[in-house]
């Protein structure tokens, strides 16, 4: 959704607002999990997006903070049976501290225009989360897609009531690693016409980015540990201290 003023203009707690942090790598130690969980709380990021193993950690973090706990879930492939992922989804969900989704569509099926699998894949998580009121972002992985399957995806998405769609998962190996690009989000944007919300998450790495996609309307983005003091222009020191807030 168009935003009421422009990204430069924004204070950096409305900017924060934007930014789901990335604390999704599976080399990462316990200590390291805590630490960048804490600093997307102290940037105060909307969400801090983890693996499920990570989930008593970011609840015990985040617990009485306004950034909220986003999970992952059949990630990064988004292969199982649609059985699977309802399993998952109900598990994590079920915890009543989840308060968003993550989940990988099978882009090998929308590769193969495969829509009906596609949506019915989609729904099946859908409607799990949305009994626990967690919302639901679809992965597409857009850098395996081309312009129109993006765009076919997103309407198939849409129509199985996905909260929002999303670029790419971060850990494609396939091809190019674009991520956002203003035109893959250019597309989302031009078929949800607000039905729903578009999160980028890939390549936004300089504050150049992040504004041009928060003044094109997006609603949220998936931002890497390392590049979200870039992306708002602060230190991590300064966000823990809060005095820049």
């Amino acid at each position: 959704m168009k935003p009421e003023k422009k990204a430069c203009e924004m204070s950096l707690r409305e900017l924060a607002a934007y930014i789901d942090q990335s604390v999704l790598k599976p080399e990462f130690t316990q200590e390291e999990i805590k630490k960048y969980i804490q600093e997307g709380i102290d940037f105060g990021c909307k969400t801090v997006c983890v693996n499920p193993a990570s989930l008593d950690i970011a609840a015990e973090l985040t617990k009485g903070t306004e950034t909220k706990i986003c999970v992952v879930c059949d990630f990064p492939f988004g292969l199982s049976t649609t059985a699977s992922k309802v399993i998952q989804a109900e598990q994590y969900c079920k915890r009543g501290d989840i308060f968003e989704l993550d989940i990988v569509a099978n882009y090998g099926w929308i590769r193969s225009g495969l829509w009906k699998e596609v949506e019915e894949d989609i729904k099946a998580v859908c409607d799990v989360c949305h009994k626990y009121g967690t919302e639901v972002k679809v992965i597409f992985e857009t850098d395996a897609l081309t312009i129109e399957q993006v765009k076919k995806a997103t309407a198939a998405a849409i129509a199985a009531g996905a909260d929002f769609v999303k670029t790419s998962t971060g850990f494609y190996t396939g091809g190019k690693s674009d991520g956002a690009t203003v035109a893959v989000i250019q597309a989302m944007l031009d078929v949800a016409q607000g039905r729903c919300k578009i999160k980028g998450s890939g390549g936004i790495r300089d504050q150049e980015h992040f504004f041009k996609l928060i003044d094109m309307g997006i609603d949220r983005m998936g931002v890497g540990y390392r590049s979200t003091p870039v992306v708002l222009g602060v230190s991590v020191k300064d966000a823990a201290n809060k005095d820049t807030y």
